[in-house]
């Protein structure tokens, strides 16, 4: 490519590797980004935080790396986006919540300073829903974002000015967080992929805030979102850097035993009700794996409900712990309505309640590690619409029950710790489509294997224009 003005359009491997080689500056295309940042992102409102001067700089320093033969990062010169929930120095970390504007964090996140270790150039902060509480992305502070794909949809949540931006070209990575499908749906929902690691490979926590209760620690993770398998695997080994500051971090190894290349496909677990482009898009993943030399079968996997209502308790249980008040001050209708909803489904939980779900975690756990040993992916929808009309689940009680009922494995996988993978297939009209694949623990590199196979009959990875 000799027009810079374009390297905005490039994935981040074709970055780096160009950076690399002299063929163009990280200055070059980090202007090229933010560029893209200037013409697309009044239409979306994906980034809500521009920072053009440190982008700047940190490009600079990354071209004198290179002049100088430095040693450089598997990121280096990349632009990517980092979402407001996530320390960031210099930065307010607001969840999206107006109480929250002036919370300028004092140092960066964990996985904030991986990926700045890895070279990578920070553009700007993403948008999420106040509390990061939707699988839709509006708060009172920063306002809505809106789906490239199309703006009558969801971008996802509560990644969702994450993957918005990263569908139209603003940064060829970007940062999101994912407790009940953050990563996972907005990926979905924007046509491009994302991956939910393994609960302590990437190293998180937030110097701004108490230490998270334990459903939360179990649960919560921080991952990449990316146009491609390979920006995926690249954003991964940014992120999942070794920092000790995370309690939970695993210094799992990057190298592991092969497994038997055997995939269930649980196209409709627990006798969910799935849309038939759902389904269609479950099947053609299905034959381009079996194609690819996979051993294919169609079957259940373990139980997924039972977590579903476990997460529930331990959510209402923490949030009446700490955030019930700050939910009370924010005054924001729709996290409200929402967390009125919760309680509609999950009731008033109790100890005997929490420490029952905890116990309850502990045998699903089991199941969930002796199926996958035998049956090393499991090929799942990622939700069983296509993506929801913006703000569905806020219209009422009905349209929030439409959206839970669909959303069984989001909001169940985090409960047992696995690593799952939301790739990009198609369409729908307007409305992405993609499937979800889910691996042992650390064993993401099975789920970009197998993401690979099904990538390549996919969507193009080359951004839109909203």
């Amino acid at each position: 490519m000799t027009d810079t003005a374009d390297l905005w359009r490039l994935s981040a491997a074709d970055l780096s590797s160009g950076i690399r080689a002299g063929a163009f500056s990280a200055q070059a295309a980090t202007e090229s980004a933010l560029a893209r940042l200037a013409a697309v992102n009044p239409k979306l409102n994906a980034v809500v935080t521009e920072m053009p001067e440190e982008a700047l700089a940190a490009a600079k320093a990354i071209d004198q790396a290179v002049a100088k033969g430095d040693p450089l990062g598997c990121l280096a010169g990349v632009p990517v986006t980092v979402k407001v929930n996530v320390d960031q120095k210099g930065h307010p970390t607001t969840n999206g919540l107006i109480q929250q504007k002036d919370l300028i964090a004092q140092e960066d996140s964990p996985v904030v300073a991986n990926l700045r270790k890895a070279g990578a150039v920070i553009v700007g902060r993403t948008n999420t829903p106040a509390f990061s509480l939707r699988w839709f992305t509006k708060n009172n502070l920063h306002g809505a974002t809106k789906n490239p794909r199309d703006p009558a949809l969801t971008p996802g949540g509560s990644s969702g000015g994450a993957a918005a931006a990263v569908a139209s070209g603003i940064g060829a990575l970007a940062h999101g967080t994912d407790i009940a499908g953050s990563i996972r749906y907005p990926a979905y929902a924007c046509g491009i992929h994302g991956l939910r690691p393994t609960v302590g490979r990437v190293p998180a926590m937030n110097f701004t805030a108490p230490d998270r209760h334990i459903g939360g620690q179990l649960m919560a993770v921080s991952g990449p979102i990316a146009r491609t398998i390979k920006d995926l695997e690249l954003g991964f080994k940014a992120m999942s850097a070794p920092d000790i500051r995370d309690s939970w971090y695993v210094p799992a190894p990057a190298a592991m035993p092969d497994l038997p290349k055997r995939v269930v496909l649980a196209s409709a677990p627990e006798n969910t009700s799935i849309h038939p482009d759902v389904a269609a898009a479950l099947r053609k993943a299905a034959d381009q794996l079996s194609n690819a030399g996979w051993d294919v079968v169609e079957g259940p996997c373990p139980p997924l409900r039972a977590a579903v209502a476990a997460q529930v308790t331990l959510w209402l249980s923490e949030f009446k712990r700490g955030a019930l008040k700050a939910l009370e001050k924010e005054d924001e209708a729709d996290s409200k309505f929402v967390y009125a909803q919760l309680e509609r489904h999950g009731g008033v939980p109790d100890f005997n309640s929490v420490m029952d779900a905890l116990q309850l975690r502990a045998r699903l756990v089991r199941e969930w590690q002796v199926f996958l040993q035998e049956n090393p992916i499991v090929l799942l929808p990622v939700s069983t619409e296509p993506p929801f009309p913006d703000q569905l689940d806020v219209s009422s009680p009905a349209g929030f029950d439409r959206v839970f009922e669909a959303q069984l494995t989001q909001v169940a996988l985090p409960f047992f710790g696995v690593p799952a993978l939301t790739v990009s297939t198609g369409f729908s009209g307007t409305a992405p489509l993609g499937v979800q694949l889910v691996g042992p623990r650390y064993r993401e590199d099975l789920l970009f294997a197998a993401g690979t196979v099904i990538e390549s009959g996919g969507v193009p990875p080359s951004p839109i224009d909203p």
